[in-house]
């Protein structure tokens, strides 16, 4: 078994091998670190010793920094943490090295993994090998001189866009871009490279320091120019991330200034966002997401998951399509079930839709299509269910109806099948009422079973809360307008129109119901459906739908939601609330908080954070933020209490703290501290 560190060996030709080893991904932990340096300091004592390749082993050179020293940062408020690498290793001991220093690349070279090889003066990589400089999606910019060098290798709109986009590349296309030296076989990187440090250090191939390289970099203005395109590109896409503009400005500081400038600019500007609100949400979002596989009583016990090689979906709406969507592009056979041909065939077109949009964002290549859309088979019966590992129910909210299905897939599929539900808020237990296989219904996130689960019930006081401050006098395109502006990609009543309201209507009463307390019913959806309006699906809601163009805000509409505050009756003395877009925010998303404090009070999810990623990955909640508690414990329990209790006052029980948060808020307790659940809450898990 290898050792984790840095180990050095050099061999007759006069090569030190450098290399390190720290698994599972090789991410460059303090001691790999300060091993490489002692390492390549070694090399450079030694006489025998003419050339260097820094390699990593385990067939992969490195994913990166090791971002447990973030999350050391946002705990600890101390910046300083932060090892000088950018200077002293890449710079100081790697590129101004007296000795020619090759990286031999295979797997992966992300973020400073790459940055570190871009020091070296030159890099051969293995075909297949993914790189990238992905760090602003964890709120930072690249800080080991990525900024500086690799618009001087591969040219300034390429650079731009990898790091923007935090997309990687193959090392073919590096090649191709300058990346990359030369493309070699994996079982020859060592080789090849040897004889190319060696060759550097013959004077019989260049010797390229990365950060002196001004000929891919254009003219002053021309420079400048794609700078204020990606500018105003990146204010639009990603209005909430200012590391986008950060690592902009950076990469402009060195072209203005000069390399070694740009690099002392990114190591200042480095430590300013690595301390960001941003970062420390989407360094959370990102443990968070990776914290739900651990599973207690499973995970921990060695149990192992079972492999899915066909699933069976029924319903080709939304949901059942986007499902087969995700399934065949992860390479899963699909039966797409339907109760007719012509829904059949819709349902078989939003899937090839699905398919083919991603081809146009770019996610996925032309040649992919016809093998991914090959996956996907469309049926009437459940003849096909025979040979399933497991069946995804996605029809609409109607409990007879999944208890039907579940009572009949039930004797179509094999006994070792999952049945599984996408419902949105019906009790597992009345789903599976009516079999005898009730411990083969399963839900691929674990929760407890309730009303509406984890997610759906935690969110439920969205909309809600949303019709509510409509029928106080709020508008409803401004409602949108600050949800959108607050990081969700749309607002409660934009994405009505688009999920449906057959979906709203249905989840909203079995909701209601199970949560009658603290609910609001607004008469809105129904009067809009009694005029003919059904959101998208007929191409009128609160919004215009029309094919090539963006929804646009339908003035017609206003009468309609005058007629539901005339028959709520809510507004104080007759006449409009009058808020701020931050008021409407915390009006609306209060109510969330306060909701995933019952959760978490009842012991519905394992862990706080799972909250967190659901809301993210389920809500559409911006993972700058951290997700729904995590956000909370920003803002301050005090401070959504106190609120909260302010509003109940005036505006009824919808508002009314929960005891959970209470509690928290009084005692100076953030909200994501684990608690203790009571049995009852246990014995949903």
């Amino acid at each position: 078994m290898m050792k984790r560190g840095v180990t050095l060996e050099v061999g007759n030709d006069g090569v030190a091998i450098i290399a390190f080893y720290n698994p599972p991904v090789n991410a460059l932990a303090i001691p790999i670190l300060d091993g490489l340096q002692e390492k390549f300091a070694e090399a450079v004592r030694r006489d025998d010793v003419k050339a260097i390749v820094l390699t990593g082993k385990g067939g992969r050179f490195s994913a990166g920094f090791d971002i447990n020293v973030f999350e050391k940062v946002h705990q600890t408020g101390d910046a300083s943490v932060m090892p000088d690498v950018s200077i002293s290793l890449v710079v100081n001991t790697i590129e101004d090295c007296k000795k020619p220093i090759v990286a031999a690349l295979e797997g992966l070279a992300l973020g400073g993994g790459l940055e570190v090889a871009m020091g070296c003066h030159a890099r051969i990589a293995a075909p297949g090998a993914q790189l990238g400089l992905p760090e602003l999606t964890l709120g930072v910019i690249p800080g080991l001189g990525g900024t500086q060098r690799l618009p001087r290798l591969v040219g300034l709109p390429k650079a731009i866009e990898i790091m923007l986009l935090s997309k990687p590349i193959m090392s073919e296309e590096g090649k191709k871009l300058g990346l990359i030296d030369a493309l070699v076989a994996s079982e020859e990187l060592l080789k090849v490279s040897r004889q190319w440090a060696l060759d550097i250090a013959n004077m019989r191939k260049p010797w390229v320091r990365s950060l002196h390289r001004t000929d891919k970099i254009g003219s002053l203005s021309e420079a400048r120019n794609l700078i204020n395109i990606a500018r105003q590109q990146a204010k639009k896409t990603a209005p909430n991330m200012p590391q986008h503009q950060v690592c902009l400005d950076t990469i402009e500081v060195g072209i203005v200034q000069g390399g070694y400038s740009g690099v002392l600019q990114e190591k200042k500007v480095f430590n300013d966002v690595v301390s960001s609100d941003t970062s420390k949400g989407l360094v959370h979002a990102f443990f968070s997401q990776r914290a739900t596989s651990k599973v207690p009583n499973v995970t921990d016990v060695g149990l192992k998951p079972r492999h899915v090689k066909k699933v069976a979906v029924i319903g080709g709406g939304l949901m059942g399509s986007g499902i087969a969507t995700a399934l065949i592009l992860s390479n899963i056979f699909v039966v797409l079930k339907e109760v007719n041909s012509e829904y059949l065939l819709k349902g078989l077109k939003s899937v090839e839709a699905n398919v083919r949009g991603l081809v146009t964002k770019g996610k996925l290549t032309q040649d992919k299509v016809q093998k991914t859309l090959s996956m996907l088979k469309g049926v009437l019966d459940y003849s096909e269910f025979k040979d399933v590992d497991m069946v995804i129910e996605a029809v609409i909210e109607s409990v007879p109806l999944k208890q039907k299905i579940f009572s009949e897939i039930e004797k179509a599929c094999p006994a070792h099948c999952i049945l599984a539900t996408n419902t949105s808020t019906i009790d597992l237990n009345i789903v599976g009422e009516k079999t005898s296989s009730q411990d083969r219904i399963k839900v691929p996130v674990v929760v407890g079973n309730c009303a509406g689960f984890a997610v759906n019930r935690t969110f439920f006081p969205y909309s809600q809360g949303a019709h509510l401050l409509v029928n106080l006098g709020v508008d409803v395109f401004r409602i949108d307008r600050a949800i959108s502006s607050f990081g969700l990609p749309m607002g409660p009543f934009q994405l009505q129109d688009v999920a449906g309201y057959g979906v709203a209507m249905a989840a909203g009463k079995v909701l209601a119901n199970a949560f009658s307390d603290r609910s609001f019913m607004s008469p809105l959806l129904e009067l809009l459906l009694k005029n003919g309006r059904n959101g998208k699906n007929n191409g009128k809601g609160y919004y215009i739908f029309e094919r090539g163009s963006k929804p646009k805000p339908d003035p017609s509409v206003l009468p309609i939601i005058e007629e539901s505050r005339r028959l709520t009756n809510i507004m104080p003395g007759g006449k409009p609330i009058s808020v701020t877009d931050q008021e409407i925010v915390e009006m609306i998303l209060f109510p969330v908080v306060n909701e995933a404090c019952r959760v978490l009070d009842e012991g519905i999810v394992v862990r706080a954070s799972d909250l967190d990623t659901a809301s993210v990955l389920g809500m559409s909640f911006p993972s700058f933020r951290g997700g729904i508690v995590f956000w909370a414990d920003t803002v301050g329990p005090n401070q959504i209490y106190a609120s909260l209790k302010k509003w109940s006052k005036l505006y009824g029980n919808f508002f009314e703290p929960s005891r959970f948060l209470e509690e928290r808020a009084t005692r100076g307790i953030p909200l994501s501290a684990p608690s203790s659940p009571s049995p009852t809450s246990k014995s949903r898990l």
